[in-house]
């Protein structure tokens, strides 16, 4: 996707390319089989969602062919993790390769660990800390609850796109918000959680006795047997 005369283009494929996805289901299929992918086009050609959908099905009337919409279902799938994982970017995680993501990503670290050692920020720190186990919140209340916002912290979506970046955050859900009467108003909202919440602890941590940088070199070998045409620079742009 690019904004090209003030217009955002989607860099998508015709409806009747064998290479187009027409449904979720084909969506999360095609995920699964690549492992993982970014939303979003990107250095690499072909690998992302967009160039795999048809341009005029983007933010249509129809949610079922939507691409957009998508991301919603696959987000509360608990198959595939969603979250700005790819050059500070939205992308998806099959379970299969999550484990690696999370060695490489968080160089074998737990953030209470990562703190310690120093190599965590203060206003990570302060998002991290209204999440435990088990917390799913939307993004405004963990804005709130962590202290961004006037007169507090900034660069909330920066923080939560760096700890998305680390995978010690992902987006878990979207919904809408409700009045007191109950019914729902506005745009979907995302709800964050950690991984573990989702996948459990011992999942998230199962190649930690691995060199991340190993964890690394399996998924880029990945990437080029997928896309033999792609660099060993694009592939670490996109990865790193």
């Amino acid at each position: 996707m690019q904004e090209i005369d003030g217009k955002w283009t989607i860099f998508g494929v015709d409806w009747n390319d064998p290479a187009c996805l027409h449904s979720v289901d084909e969506a999360i299929a095609y995920i699964k089989k690549v492992g993982f992918l970014p939303f979003f086009a990107n250095e690499i050609p072909g690998f992302s969602l967009e160039e795999h959908t048809a341009s005029e099905c983007w933010w249509g009337e129809d949610p079922s062919l939507d691409p957009w919409k998508w991301r919603e279902v696959i987000a509360r799938s608990g198959e595939i993790a969603y979250g700005k994982f790819f050059e500070k970017r939205t992308g998806f995680i099959a379970k299969e390769w999550i484990p690696y993501f999370s060695n490489y990503r968080r160089d074998g670290y737990d953030f209470d660990a990562l703190w310690d050692d120093g190599k965590a920020s203060i206003r990570q720190k302060k998002i991290m800390d209204v999440f435990d186990d088990d917390s799913e919140l939307f993004s405004y209340e963990a804005k709130q609850l962590a202290g961004f916002g006037k007169g507090g912290e900034k660069n909330f979506e920066g923080t939560i796109t760096s700890l998305q970046m680390q995978m010690y955050l992902t987006m878990m859900d979207f919904q809408r918000k409700k009045n007191k009467s109950g019914q729902e108003y506005g745009w979907e909202v995302t709800i964050y959680s950690k991984p573990e919440h989702l996948w459990g602890y011992d999942f998230m941590a199962s190649r930690y006795k691995e060199a991340p940088e190993d964890s690394f070199r399996k998924i880029a070998d990945h990437v080029k047997k997928l896309f033999p045409a792609a660099t060993e620079k694009q592939i670490l742009k996109v990865l790193k």
